[in-house]
């Protein structure tokens, strides 16, 4: 075993500096998220033009993404994971200018550049996990960065509440402290293992991805697109309630919505952890995990329909959904990683990651649009969709036994 691997894999703070990561990637839509409202009245914009704050940043990042896999593959993860945190910060310090200027078209414009950087963090360090780990390990690394992508989201939005008491666009200047932080981790912690053969000339490199696709992809799309709805979802519902929380009746504003933000999100974090530490290389557990989770949310988000005037209730009801949404990420997070040969990782999970940022990007925005219409026809549309990802899972997803390992 190679020295780099070894030290790789005896080191918590290899763990730690890979979940640094996927944080750093969530903290730049979560913690925007409860400042939204603020956001709407201070610069004087829509609704829709807020959401766009989100949206602009995953759709740039969806686009951009399959480009940053390739270019892992052609060369190394670090080599694209540090470039791409240097343009993350950097266009932070561009929303920061643009906050204190009031300037909605420089704001817009660096959150699409963040985007472009975001492009190749997460997504890359999902196949770098796969180049340092194997098996068990692989499984709980993965199960760790689903873990600390939604820790992120749990913590963002009290973070966003808590700097925003300062002044509302207070939350821009953490983005380049954060990043600053995981790129010093991710330089000095991680040592990727040596690389025996680049990935293919682009040609070639891509008709082996239309191979691949072929071969597997009666199981491969259904699991991309399951990852995608399911973050439309959260990130939708995300928008909903911290547009919802400061009206008639609930009032609740500033640290207090970033809490009950938090609440379904703690509910996912947990479940992904623990998913990730126990489902190893078991097909047969993850198919299990993943229908249940499934089935969670689609029950949860029906009774949302009719359940929402108790807050309480409510709140219980979207934290359930949260605990399907970790028992199905993790489990499709190893699939997908595990399906393919190391020089072809990279693409293969940003295909992935592309549709879960597109999912993203437009859950805020349709979420806005569908609030114009009522309640009732948000989380009718969201549990329908929920039900139709459980019948593509169940159907289509099949994986059983010990699954192969993918060197």
């Amino acid at each position: 075993m190679d020295t780099n691997e070894e030290a790789n894999k005896g080191s918590i703070w290899v763990y730690i500096a890979i979940a640094t990561i996927p944080l750093v990637l969530v903290l730049g839509n979560s913690m925007l998220v409860p400042i939204l409202p603020d956001m709407q009245e201070k610069m004087g914009i829509s609704r829709f033009q807020s959401s766009l704050v989100i949206t602009l940043f995953s759709i740039s990042a969806g686009l951009i993404i399959p480009v940053s896999g390739y270019l892992s593959d052609r060369f190394t993860r670090k080599a694209v994971i540090i470039p791409s945190l240097i343009v993350y910060g950097a266009a932070g310090v561009l929303a920061v200018f643009a906050a204190v200027w009031n300037s909605y078209p420089i704001l817009i414009t660096a959150r699409a550049i963040q985007g472009l950087g975001a492009a190749g963090t997460a997504p890359i360090a999902m196949a770098l996990v796969g180049d340092l780990y194997k098996g068990g390990q692989a499984s709980k690394a993965l199960g760790l960065i689903e873990a600390s992508n939604g820790t992120g989201k749990v913590v963002s939005p009290i973070i966003g509440s808590l700097l925003a008491l300062i002044t509302w666009y207070a939350p821009f200047f953490a983005f380049p402290i954060f990043c600053v932080l995981s790129l010093l981790a991710v330089i000095f912690l991680i040592k990727e293992p040596p690389r025996e053969q680049k990935a293919d000339p682009l040609r070639i490199y891509l008709g082996q991805i239309r191979d691949i696709l072929r071969q597997k992809g009666r199981w491969l799309i259904p699991a991309f697109f399951a990852g995608s709805i399911t973050l439309f979802i959260l990130f939708g519902v995300l928008f909903y309630l911290s547009q919802i929380l400061e009206e008639e009746p609930y009032r609740i504003e500033g640290v207090r919505k970033g809490f009950v933000l938090a609440i379904p999100l703690l509910g996912m974090v947990i479940t992904s952890y623990t998913t990730g530490a126990k489902i190893k290389q078991n097909g047969t557990l993850m198919r299990w995990l993943m229908n249940i989770g499934l089935t969670l949310m689609t029950v949860a988000l029906a009774f949302a329909i009719f359940l929402n005037s108790n807050l309480y209730v409510f709140i219980g009801l979207l934290t359930l959904s949260g605990i399907g949404t970790g028992l199905l990420l993790p489990c499709l997070n190893t699939l997908i990683t595990g399906s393919v040969e190391r020089d072809q990782r990279g693409m293969i999970t940003s295909l992935y990651n592309s549709l879960r940022f597109i999912g993203v990007a437009f859950g805020p925005p349709l979420f806005g649009w569908l609030m114009s219409i009522s309640h009732k026809t948000i989380f009718t549309t969201v549990s329908s969709m929920a039900l139709l990802m459980l019948i593509l899972v169940f159907f289509c997803i099949k994986p059983s036994g010990d699954m192969p390992e993918k060197s």
